[in-house]
């Protein structure tokens, strides 16, 4: 009977240290960096627009930034864009706009892309997937570029709609 014993004890205590090295073997797993061939690219702005916005040095600076997005290598590199992309996002936020887009519609898009930009900014630094998030606040800032086409291109009067 003691012999039973002190071979049940010595199963389980071999049983218990082989379950230990596993989990810390599945700790050690490397964390895999998103490719940007599989993130989406900016949308196209129609030519009025442009001309309006080559006048936005901000916007320009923005612009400059975010295509450097589709240049990371590494957590590190996007760590610093979604830096610099919040930086030059609060100098655009306090800049004049050009008077066609000095609008709600236009602003309201920019405060949609800066929550992206802080949500990817967060993930980043809690090491939560950044692929979803990424792809968001790209979604979000082709809406923001969307709107200025949107914008030119819509000939509606406003002034007749508002007035009584």
């Amino acid at each position: 009977m003691g012999r039973i014993l002190i071979y049940v004890s010595v199963f389980i205590l071999l049983g218990s240290c082989k379950q230990q090295e596993n989990i810390a073997a599945v700790e050690e797993k490397a964390e895999v960096f998103f490719s940007v061939d599989s993130i989406p690219k900016p949308k196209e702005l129609n030519e009025e627009a442009m001309a309006i916005i080559k006048e936005w040095q901000e916007f320009i600076g923005l612009e400059n930034t975010f295509e450097s997005l589709y240049r990371v290598a590494n957590r590190e590199d996007l760590v610093l864009v979604i830096e610099d992309l919040i930086e030059k996002q609060k100098t655009l936020e306090a800049s004049t706009y050009p008077a066609t887009f000095d609008i709600p519609q236009i602003k309201s898009r920019q405060k949609v892309f800066k929550t992206y930009i802080l949500k990817t900014k967060g993930n980043l630094e809690y090491r939560d997937g950044t692929k979803g998030s990424t792809i968001e606040m790209i979604e979000a800032y082709n809406a923001f570029r969307n709107q200025f086409n949107v914008i030119v291109n819509s000939r509606l009067d406003t002034l007749l709609i508002f007035s009584e």
